[in-house]
């Protein structure tokens, strides 16, 4: 049997699973793109649960870094960066539900896709920014350009990385604030959890009218930390399918796939991200699974994994999760 059959999704979804209208979201049809999160921006699209959406993103600096001499400082201004399709309105989403974003698939876009990597001064895991202040000279300025497509993303002669896309970057609106795109919190956000890919489900909580769904900042691959601030940035063109679960209260997204549950959580220092990912997983357990809450604390001390999502944004993000069949009667 398909899993999704069995995903929150599908069984509590108002669509159950079907299938409704396919929306193409061209860049000519989103027209500005935008750097903010929040209820303030027209909408681009309505959609009603169950309907599929593609979407044609931008990579995270807009193509602006077309060639390896084509350096961060004299191309890109901060913090005009990670570019958001949207907002998507979906029919009859309200504060109190959920919206489920399931990724069916995500392409390469244009005739010969190249992703971009580089090193950006005062941003990243090992050198000193904003919030880690230091009086050192920045890290060098490095630009790489990539060739990828949906067997690889080859990164140099010796080595070929696996293409393994997700979506750095997916939120639904804040109630009043509105959040610059680079920042992660319990809206979504700019999570960068390699899970967030093909295949997987993103919860996300509805704070504002219609949802007023985000999405971009696609990434061919990735590994736990994005430690150098970037991950293989490129155009795609993403494949999803939303629903709306409603009287769903959760405070922080969520993600489900084939074998696992997962909370994300979204903090500084990274360690507050981890404890707020595991505490949501926790209640998460106790509410809806049946676990007495003390048990499933220390049951996830020997069965919790912990995905890195970033930690070189203004806010670091986390994803504590369990398999599946621990959860099972």
């Amino acid at each position: 049997m398909n899993w999704l059959n069995e995903s929150i999704m599908h069984t509590r979804g108002v669509a159950r699973g079907a299938i409704g209208t396919t929306h193409e979201l061209s860049e000519d049809r989103q027209g500005q793109f935008h750097y903010t999160v929040g209820p303030y921006s027209s909408p681009v699209l309505n959609v009603v649960p169950g309907d599929r959406i593609i979407v044609d993103t931008r990579d995270a600096f807009e193509g602006k870094l077309r060639t390896e001499k084509d350096l961060p400082t004299q191309h890109l201004r901060v913090p005009f960066l990670n570019p958001q399709n949207g907002p998507i309105i979906i029919e009859g989403a309200e504060k109190g539900d959920v919206v489920a974003v399931y990724i069916e698939s995500m392409l390469p876009r244009g005739d010969n896709p190249r992703g971009t990597c580089c090193m950006i001064p005062g941003f990243g895991g090992l050198t000193g920014t904003d919030y880690t202040a230091l009086l050192n000279d920045p890290l060098p300025e490095i630009t790489r350009k990539i060739d990828l497509d949906e067997d690889g993303v080859y990164w140099s002669k010796r080595v070929r990385l696996p293409y393994r896309p997700h979506i750095g970057t997916l939120s639904v609106s804040p109630e009043i604030d509105s959040i610059n795109s680079l920042t992660p919190d319990n809206h979504g956000g700019n999570m960068d959890v390699p899970d967030m890919g093909p295949g997987s489900i993103t919860y996300l909580p509805v704070r504002s009218p219609g949802a007023r769904l985000f999405i971009g900042d696609a990434h061919a691959c990735q590994g736990d930390g994005e430690v150098c601030g970037v991950a293989v940035e490129y155009a795609s063109r993403t494949t999803i399918h939303v629903d709306l679960i409603k009287n769903w209260k959760i405070d922080w997204p969520r993600l489900e796939t084939e074998m696992l549950l997962m909370s994300i959580g979204s903090a500084r220092p990274l360690e507050d991200a981890t404890r707020i990912a595991y505490r949501e997983l926790v209640l998460w357990m106790e509410a809806e699974y049946g676990f007495d809450k003390w048990d499933a604390y220390m049951m996830l001390s020997q069965c919790g994994r912990v995905r890195l999502g970033n930690f070189v944004d203004p806010k670091y993000s986390v994803g504590a999760a369990i398999e599946k069949h621990y959860l099972k009667p």
